[in-house]
């Protein structure tokens, strides 16, 4: 075991949660987890591993994952971070194991890899992999971003390091669930790529660099994305992901995958985005105003939302 505690936020996660944590019990048996309050045996099955657990209304990832930082009961050298529906391999607990006792004092932070398993294949090409993430960092020295999509960890100080092995991101839903759940994806979406033009709350990201870490060429590449003209972009990404970075290669499943996550799902957010502007105009504070309105979000305040229990 390492000197190393887990958070994870959890909503209706029966199917994944203990697939997660008896991976994680190759490394630590240090589990916090951060409950918005599930309909399901999710805490039952938690806390019968062992972990701990707390519920919290939900109000956005970031406001969550941050307050599962504060309240972390666990006076750990190291925090972790996970989702309910990924799980790390046997590989990745041996070099956790044998690197993070003896890791230099000037290292804050390890990169692993992102392995995406959807209807049972591995998608290798696209783009999807490897997909490098700031998932392990010494504790007090990362918060999570405050923006409504992709939120990153953002260290404080030290350097970075790369470790070998990888985390699985292997959801057991059905494709109805993934159509609803990128559905309410894309309003988030919006609100980001909205941000990017209009800074609606100034809050402080992750510096954009295209040659900088993994975080920081998804920053730079979102803000060239949301330069591009509505429902262009979409299909130049498709093309450029499912031809250039080989995505046809991953079979039918693959062009399940690359259309869906990577021309609909995108295609939505244009649209989303056009009604935005049919019904409130280009003006920002007609923007606010709108999403206050019709979506009970608050793009300039810290909480953004009203929970909801």
């Amino acid at each position: 075991m390492v000197d190393l505690s887990v958070i994870i936020l959890t909503h209706n996660e029966s199917k994944h949660i203990e697939r997660c944590i008896q991976s994680l019990k190759l490394i630590t048996d240090k589990i916090f987890i951060v409950d918005s309050f599930s309909s399901d045996n999710t805490v039952q099955l938690a806390e019968g591993l062992g972990a701990v657990v707390i519920q919290n209304p939900w109000v956005s990832y970031a406001f969550q994952f941050n307050y599962g930082i504060s309240h972390n009961p666990f006076p750990t050298q190291w925090l972790m971070r996970m989702d309910a529906d990924e799980y790390i391999t046997p590989e990745l607990a041996n070099e956790l194991n044998q690197v993070l006792e003896s890791t230099a004092s000037d290292v804050s932070g390890f990169y692993v890899k992102r392995r995406v398993m959807f209807m049972e294949k591995w998608i290798r090409r696209g783009g999807y992999y490897p997909i490098w993430l700031l998932r392990i960092w010494r504790n007090g020295m990362g918060i999570c971003e405050e923006l409504w999509m992709d939120e990153h960890i953002k260290l404080s100080g030290g350097h970075t390091v790369n470790l070998l092995n990888d985390i699985v991101d292997h959801n057991l839903n059905n494709l109805t669930w993934w159509t609803q759940k990128h559905n309410n994806y894309a309003i988030r979406e919006v609100i980001d790529l909205l941000n990017i033009k209009y800074n609606f709350d100034n809050k402080e990201t992750v510096k954009p660099a295209f040659w900088g870490t993994q975080e920081q060429r998804t920053r730079y590449l979102k803000t060239k994305y949301a330069s591009l003209p509505l429902f262009t972009r979409p299909f130049l990404y498709f093309l450029f992901r499912y031809f250039i970075k080989l995505g046809f290669l991953d079979g039918k499943k693959g062009l399940i995958w690359h259309f869906l996550q990577g021309f609909w799902y995108r295609f939505l957010v244009d649209a989303k985005i056009f009604e935005v502007y049919l019904r409130a105009g280009k003006e920002k504070n007609d923007i606010i105003e709108h999403f206050r309105t019709e979506y009970g979000k608050n793009l300039q305040s810290p909480n953004r939302s009203v929970p909801v229990q």
